[in-house]
């Protein structure tokens, strides 16, 4: 089973399902907390942008109210010169009493500096016109002086409004720089929660494809007759329970193959003592070993014999099933010629082909690769014995070895009957027949292809029967070039 890695120490939830809703939360956590932050500072800014508003607006309408108020006692101490009314002077005083209700709200404000230092001059300056308008004053330099002094007066209320105007545009231009700098920090808290979440998210994903993919490597190494390797699956307790009971079924799986194995060993071994004695009997009847025997006599011998040689046969076809399914796991990696494998087995099968007369075409280039030299023996051999088989007597067998960048590429072809659209998957199962007819002397087992086709995938290639071609059968096997081992 492929190892996959796991992080010590850490202890997995109960279920599948808590493991699922722990990484949803976590990996929204950051951008939930990023969220609550971003509603918090857009409360304070909003607070202090209003706080800011309304202590701009009541320094504004303040300044208003005072320049007013210094524009009625100027009015009031004007006519007061004039006409000397003391009526005039008690109404000034309620003005005034007015002017210092409003200076004194004012200097409660949070003013700057010189806001306040203009709010203060222009008080004492007040302070000062009011002493003087009390005193008796000459109609000439002291009446003129003193309206001059509310000129001044006049001009220092406007220098307040004119303040009181500039600190709203601070305040404007405050809440902008207060804006910005929200709009920063929320930026980088975005900038900081997204990653942190996605990074989160890939540490669930890990925890959770994990077990997923120990339970998927477990299932194809069972699929895969691979049951060597034990079965452990490391996650939520669940899971953890299937990678056990996929356990079990391998260690059952185990028992069944040994226990086919070693049923399949004792009938073959078990067989092949009387048959070697009933093939040897049968033989002595045929060659007249026992006395001349008449037609009939003969013909029965030669049924004895033949059915003999068919059933041994069939007990060495058991046997090398037996020892492919023991092999298929055990694959010897080395550098490898594919073209001189060819040659080897061409030359193997010699002999059956002058028998049935038959033309073998080798077209063989340089394949070199990385795998199990006797493996591939075993399922040139096969395609090549089938070939023949299935061939008509004087036809021709194709056998084509050849390099594709990477991958090397065989093809065997034959002149037979073929094999049927329905039948292309299908021939490459344990014992399966097909229908076509065969030329050769002792039925097939159905095993040859099947071994073929374990050998291929043990080398992670593939086999398919090509059906586009006709007459015959044609085969096709696809390796990968490995450059290394493994």
């Amino acid at each position: 089973m492929k190892r996959t890695l796991e992080l010590p120490g850490l202890r997995y939830p109960r279920s599948f399902l808590k493991l699922l809703l722990l990484g949803f939360g976590l990996a929204s956590l950051p951008l939930i907390l990023a969220l609550l932050n971003a509603t918090a500072y857009v409360d304070r800014l909003t607070t202090q942008s209003q706080a800011a508003v309304d202590q701009a607006a009541e320094a504004a309408r303040g300044s208003r109210v005072l320049m007013e108020q210094v524009t009625a006692m100027e009015r009031l101490a004007r006519q007061y010169l004039i006409l000397g009314d003391a009526a005039l002077l008690a109404d000034y005083a309620k003005v005034r009493n007015g002017f210092k209700r409003t200076t004194s709200d004012m200097s409660l404000l949070q003013l700057d500096e010189s806001q306040l230092r203009e709010l203060n001059r222009t008080i004492e300056k007040e302070q000062a016109l009011f002493e003087q308008l009390g005193r008796k004053l000459d109609k000439g330099a002291g009446r003129k002086q003193l309206i001059g002094g509310y000129v001044e007066l006049s001009e220092l209320a406007n220098n307040v409004l004119n303040q009181s105007n500039l600190l709203i545009d601070r305040e404007i231009e405050n809440m902008g720089e207060a804006a910005r700098r929200t709009q920063r920090s929320l930026l980088w808290q975005l900038a900081a929660s997204i990653p942190l979440g996605v990074l989160i998210a890939m540490l669930f994903a890990f925890l959770i494809a994990t077990p997923i993919r120990q339970l998927y490597h477990a299932i194809r190494q069972l699929g895969s007759a691979e049951f060597a390797t034990g079965i452990r699956v490391r996650g939520p307790a669940d899971l953890e329970y299937l990678g056990q009971r996929l356990e079990w079924l391998r260690q059952r799986l185990v028992e069944l193959e040994e226990q086919k194995t070693k049923f399949l060993h004792h009938v073959s071994h078990e067989l092949k003592t009387p048959l070697t004695a009933l093939r040897e009997g049968s033989e002595l009847l045929a060659d007249g070993s026992s006395g001349v025997l008449n037609r009939r006599q003969s013909e029965i011998a030669e049924i004895l014999r033949h059915n003999s040689l068919r059933l041994q046969h069939l007990i060495e076809e058991l046997l090398g099933y037996q020892q492919a399914l023991a092999s298929i796991n055990r694959i010897e990696f080395r550098p490898v010629d594919l073209s001189d494998i060819a040659r080897k087995v061409a030359e193997a099968h010699k002999l059956a082909i002058a028998a049935r007369n038959l033309e073998l075409l080798l077209r063989l280039e340089t394949a070199a690769l990385i795998a199990d030299a006797d493996k591939l023996r075993v399922v040139l051999d096969n395609l090549v014995s089938n070939a023949i088989k299935y061939s008509p007597e004087g036809g021709t067998i194709s056998l084509a070895v050849r390099a594709e960048q990477d991958r090397i590429v065989i093809e065997v072809d034959d002149a037979g009957p073929g094999i049927a659209a329905e039948d292309s998957e299908r021939v490459f199962d344990w014992f399966f027949q097909g229908k076509r007819g065969h030329q050769g002397r002792v039925k097939g087992s159905g095993l040859g292809l099947a071994i073929a086709r374990e050998f291929v995938l043990a080398h992670r290639g593939t086999i398919d029967v090509i059906t586009e071609r006709a007459p015959g059968a044609h085969f096709r096997v696809i390796l990968p070039a490995l450059r290394t081992q493994g």
